[in-house]
């Protein structure tokens, strides 16, 4: 049988601010990409956050990011490789101290937005993100697209290829960026076919509509989207029609 985890981006909001139904969605997900205070979160949201997913049997990963506040860091910096890697083991040293104190552990590694799409294409600075994970700990898995230059600047770390249901493929397997018209997928019936596709057939539609492989062990389904719990639920009970197990890959 089949077996995928389905993750989503946790821990967003700030102080008054909230973004997203954390309590709802760590219902359905197996994992939880927990905001680390650069891009977003804050020391009591990831504690409420880390406390609910120990509760669920859910994931604990790092979501980290550039220094980005303002930007929720979905804008591209040119950081240097030895402060991007400080900046990244200081996320990840920070989530995991939360985490322990409720009985959990970071279990993985992911970074969130344009640090996400930098390194994908960026051998420097996935180079740099490499270096923070080998320097915390060799044993946590990092979470990117397939075909991502992680792959080969951790090749002796464990590097597990995700992909998203959500938004919008180019025909050479990256996603649409988000400043282009239709790159978040709003449809549900869409987004879970395409969660289907991905799960069960290991491909997904592109913009031009060709075929594009994406074998994942991990299906991401975004928190902070209008309709997101409803979305996520009718994603989780479709895989699961299609014979597709929800399961963690840490």
């Amino acid at each position: 049988m089949a077996v995928i985890d389905i993750n989503a981006d946790l821990g967003e909001g700030f102080g008054r601010w909230e973004l997203g139904d954390d309590a709802a969605l760590l219902s359905i997900v197996t994992s939880a990409n927990v905001a680390c205070g650069f891009h977003a979160g804050d020391p009591l949201t990831l504690r409420r956050v880390c406390t609910g997913a120990v509760g669920h049997g859910v994931t604990i990963g790092a979501q980290v990011s550039y220094r980005d506040l303002a930007g929720f860091g979905r804008r591209e910096m040119d950081v240097p490789p030895d402060e991007l890697t400080a900046e990244v083991l200081y996320q990840i040293a920070a989530l995991d101290g939360i985490a322990r104190t409720q009985g959990g552990r970071v279990a993985y590694v992911k970074p969130h937005g344009a640090l996400y799409n930098r390194i994908a294409r960026d051998p420097v600075q996935a180079a740099a993100v490499a270096a923070a994970v080998r320097a915390y700990d060799p044993a946590l898995p990092l979470l990117t697209l397939p075909g991502s230059a992680v792959f080969a600047a951790a090749d002796d770390l464990t590097v597990v290829a995700e992909a998203f249901a959500d938004r919008a493929y180019t025909p050479d397997g990256r996603l649409v960026s988000r400043r282009e018209p239709g790159a978040v997928i709003h449809d549900p019936e869409a987004v879970v076919r395409r969660a289907v596709a991905m799960a069960v057939d290991g491909e997904v539609k592109a913009i031009d509509g060709t075929a594009v492989p994406v074998r994942a062990r991990s299906i991401c389904v975004h928190g902070d989207t209008p309709g997101a719990v409803g979305l996520a639920r009718a994603v989780r009970d479709a895989l699961v029609a299609a014979g597709v197990t929800p399961e963690p890959f840490a």
